[in-house]
């Protein structure tokens, strides 16, 4: 195991993102010595009232696009460490139009990797299983650190890139950086153009949901706050140059999930139309977390899936002023390409 490192200043990129502002949560809940500075573009999944109630003391909020090498050179100096979750990352939207994806996810990393190497800092890259490309619905196996990298999306493409930058940095330049690849999350302030919040708020709006394909797509899905505490423990812990799989190993086909939510919500389990699939389409993603388990002594503690939609689901029925206005210009894009379901 590395020598533990100390974050007291961390900048959190697309910290007002979903995954993003559930870590900064977290940590502000169990680290409060460490001050975070959250520097996000706020796109349209980037949500202010993500952080909203949070003490000013110690989350402060930069407007800004990691793409900017003059903001950067002012923000980064005085920070101990970067942890770089802001990226496009919507499958859907990137067959549609792929160039904002390059310019966040590969230029956006390139600009942070230089100001790392400019002010040693170091950095924990957020990744996606989906580099990885797809695997079988009948293998056993599932997606370990050294497999190669098989993207099949716009979006998986430009996460690879950015993975491989960070690699080529480590060894090239010498920065002190780390990378994680993640399955699935869900959890509470997921934008509503995802799977899980898109199905939950249509039966809650009375839509009927839609699923791509034959629905038997498989993720491995994973609570969102298993998802930041293993962040931390390779933030803080993990050996520099090293990838770590995140995984709860809670592999689920997207009919059973909108099944679930369908029969949590009152609603028939059929109660769903069945749409064209997706052009290259993936179709099971599964991940081996062993490395995690074994090096940083971390397992998920949210194992059961169905109590955790419940509070998910939960939430969004508590909380419609927060997706209500993303849902109408949600539905209204996918309504102009011709009204395809989401999935995961």
């Amino acid at each position: 195991m590395a020598e533990e490192f100390e974050p007291h200043n961390i900048i959190v990129t697309g910290g007002c993102g979903f995954i993003g502002s559930n870590f900064v949560r977290w940590v502000v809940a169990h680290h409060p010595e460490c001050h975070v500075t959250v520097l996000d573009k706020l796109t349209y999944a980037g949500n202010p009232a993500n952080i909203a109630g949070l003490p000013e003391s110690q989350v402060e909020l930069v407007v800004g696009d990691v793409c900017d090498e003059g903001l950067l050179n002012m923000v980064v100096p005085g920070h101990d460490a970067i942890v770089h979750y802001a990226a496009e990352s919507h499958n859907d939207n990137s067959i549609a139009d792929p160039e904002p994806f390059v310019r966040t996810n590969v230029v956006g990393t390139y600009r942070l990797l230089e100001a790392c190497r400019k002010y040693d800092v170091r950095l924990h890259h957020v990744s996606t299983d989906e580099v990885y490309g797809d695997l079988a619905l009948d293998e056993a196996r599932r997606f370990e650190p050294d497999d190669p990298y098989r993207p099949s999306s716009p979006y998986s493409s430009t996460k690879a890139s950015s993975d491989m930058f960070v690699r080529s940095w480590v060894r090239t330049y010498g920065v002190r950086a780390t990378i994680s690849n993640c399955s699935n999350n869900y959890g509470p302030y997921q934008h509503v153009e995802k799977f899980i919040p898109r199905q939950i708020t249509n039966v809650l709006c009375g839509i009927r949901p839609k699923l791509y394909g034959d629905g038997r797509n498989v993720r491995d899905w994973i609570h969102v706050e298993d998802h930041s505490r293993a962040v931390w423990d390779i933030l803080t812990r993990g050996r520099v140059g090293e990838t770590y799989l995140i995984g709860a190993g809670d592999e689920r086909s997207n009919i059973e999930i909108l099944r679930e939510i369908l029969r949590q919500m009152g609603w028939p389990e059929d109660d769903f139309e069945l749409v064209r699939d997706r052009p290259g389409h993936d179709r099971r993603y599964a991940i081996d977390p062993t490395k995690l388990e074994r090096e940083l002594d971390w397992m998920p503690a949210h194992t059961d899936f169905a109590e955790g939609l419940s509070q998910t689901i939960t939430w969004y029925r508590e909380n419609e002023d927060w997706w209500r206005p993303a849902k109408e210009v949600t539905e209204m894009k996918h309504a102009e390409r011709g009204g395809s379901g989401l999935c995961g």
